[in-house]
């Protein structure tokens, strides 16, 4: 059995499931996917987001703005705090640092950013973090805020190693997407194979970055374990493994209800 250790499952559209998000759940468990984590990006879906993963224990959800969120769209402190005491919220973010985008001002993103760690902290929530051509700022912030305090992910990984071993050694988590079953990722797939067994894990970060043989369709959790699979090829090891070994690793970090 499989965990998929970040998904949007509000993002993804209900056509091929029978406009139904209770079908697209049974489908994800039917495919041997024991829990999804539904990670918040925009507070303003934040209320359907809980709302849809009420009634499902498969599923536990995160609360945060993702960083490319448009500024006027953060949320302050207060606000994080108390829409991430619901018993669902299991981690807070995604938050995190992306200049492939930003090619301006990036204060106000790192600032958002410093909220969402120091959230984090003072709730004892693990931080679930994007980062894209931002790596030295996103382990600075990481460090100057003792995010090592709260641990967390850092999600959808594309860095070095030498990113690896320093986000390993604050205590966070490395996870694999779907990239690395892309024909370009060979640099990628070198990091995959030195991450210890200890902090890895698995996603699908669905609707995005479907895993071959699905590049161009829409992702959702079933296909989590092609990234498994994946990683177990790159790793010479089996994909129940990589399973369990993923499957144990999200439920220390992030213990779900």
């Amino acid at each position: 059995m499989f965990v998929d250790s970040h998904c949007h499952l509000d993002c993804i559209k209900l056509d091929e499931f029978d406009d139904d998000y209770h079908v697209l759940i049974q489908r994800c468990l039917d495919a041997g996917v024991e829990h999804m984590l539904c990670v918040s990006i925009d507070m303003h879906k934040y209320p359907r987001m809980l709302e849809q993963a009420a009634n499902h224990p498969q599923v536990s959800v995160s609360a945060g703005v993702h960083p490319m969120a448009k500024q006027e769209e953060d949320v302050d402190a207060e606000t994080l705090k108390e829409i991430a005491s619901n018993q669902k919220v299991v981690a807070i973010g995604e938050t995190g640092l992306d200049y492939y985008y930003n090619k301006g001002d990036k204060n106000w993103q790192q600032e958002r950013f410093r909220t969402h760690i120091q959230c984090a902290v003072e709730l004892d929530k693990p931080v679930i973090v994007h980062t894209r051509d931002a790596g030295k700022d996103t382990l600075d912030i990481l460090k100057e805020e003792n995010a090592e305090k709260c641990g967390g992910v850092i999600h959808c990984f594309t860095e070095t190693m030498d990113f690896a071993e320093k986000a390993l050694e604050l205590g966070f988590m490395i996870s694999f997407s779907g990239i690395i079953t892309f024909r370009n990722a060979d640099a990628l797939r070198e990091v995959a194979s030195q991450v210890p067994d200890s902090h890895l894990l698995i996603e699908t970060d669905s609707p995005y970055l479907a895993p071959a043989p699905f590049r161009g369709k829409q992702n959702y959790p079933a296909h989590v374990k092609h990234v498994a699979q994946k990683l177990a090829d790159i790793r010479n090891t089996s994909i129940e493994h990589i399973a369990e070994i993923s499957k144990d690793n999200f439920y220390r970090l992030f213990d779900p209800c």
